[in-house]
């Protein structure tokens, strides 16, 4: 692998990611993501992306019907609003949405909205978690859209939603598209009764994969995570309580996550360019080169030295 610097160049795009915490009303919290947004334009941000499920709070937590409530339809009136702010900004938003596609069935998705405010496309998160606290399952169907790229006005970007940062498959069928930088919205945080013995390792293992992510690829990796101390009810912890204490023995979960923030951005060669704080409500701006991304995809070129002919046991499960 070759140590020369990469050339600097024009082709820059900047990007904006948002951090913030969420209160119960969904207007409200709305309303204070297109304000972070509206920010993130005016700093100079062309391409933004917020956090996964901004509109609420993190209601995974929790394993309850009226939760199915607060999805709506795309388009609908999230869509409509960020797609109100990238026509009068002129910037490109990827916002994450509780998409009710029709009765029964709803997905954890993410809109990507061009510049000039028109609906470029969805997608709808493929690896869908089921562990405790993250009950994902009870509420999204998996995604069926497969995994893609789209080129707007500033880059060519691919779209994944949380879970699908531990899965190198979704990065790179997406960068095999073109895409020059992967987004994440993303809602991740530590369980408090395991943060002292696991937070240190638990967060270094998901930046580092993600960072992996862009070394393997040759493309910017960015992930906008939410922050906030949040509590599920007390008639959800003595039912939860009740069956992890069956399931998953260990610690209890009423403490509710603490959400860790520390949105970034990662460029072609895996170094983070910039790292929001643990806690605080952040708008992250990053200008990206996109001639980096030529420049390591032709010095590191992992993509012209792929065995394709020899990859066809990735689509088994497991190899006995």
């Amino acid at each position: 692998m070759t140590s020369r610097k990469p050339r600097t160049s024009d082709n820059s795009v900047t990007i904006g990611l948002t951090q913030m915490a969420c209160s119960a009303d969904p207007a409200t919290n709305l309303d204070r993501q297109l304000h972070l947004l509206e920010q993130a334009a005016t700093r100079g941000a062309r391409i933004l992306c917020t956090q996964e499920l901004f509109r609420t709070p993190y209601f995974c937590q929790s394993e309850d019907y009226a939760h199915f409530a607060l999805a709506e339809s795309i388009p609908g009136p999230t869509t409509d609003a960020l797609r109100k702010l990238a026509r009068k900004r002129s910037v490109v938003i990827v916002g994450s949405i509780f998409e009710k596609r029709a009765n029964g069935l709803y997905h954890n998705t993410a809109v990507i909205i061009d510049a000039d405010g028109s609906l470029l496309g969805i997608y709808r998160k493929m690896h869908v978690p089921d562990d405790p606290l993250y009950y994902e399952k009870f509420y999204f169907a998996p995604g069926d859209l497969g995994f893609k790229s789209w080129k707007t006005r500033y880059a060519t970007i691919g779209v994944l939603i949380c879970w699908d940062q531990w899965f190198p498959e979704a990065a790179r069928l997406t960068a095999l598209q073109g895409a020059d930088i992967l987004f994440y919205p993303t809602a991740i945080g530590w369980h408090p009764a395991e943060k002292q013995q696991l937070g240190k390792a638990q967060h270094e293992a998901w930046e580092l994969i993600q960072r992996s992510h862009a070394i393997a690829n040759g493309c910017y990796v960015c992930a906008t995570n939410r922050v906030g101390h949040e509590r599920i009810s007390a008639s959800a912890l003595s039912t939860q309580n009740s069956v992890l204490s069956t399931l998953h023995p260990g610690p209890s979960t009423q403490n509710g996550i603490e959400f860790w923030g520390q949105s970034f951005v990662a460029s072609p060669d895996g170094q983070v360019m910039h790292r929001a704080s643990p806690g605080r409500e952040e708008i992250v701006i990053v200008p990206c080169d996109l001639d980096r991304v030529e420049y390591s995809r032709t010095h590191w070129p992992f993509l012209r030295d792929r065995r394709t002919d020899a990859y066809a046991e990735l689509s088994r499960r497991f190899i006995d």
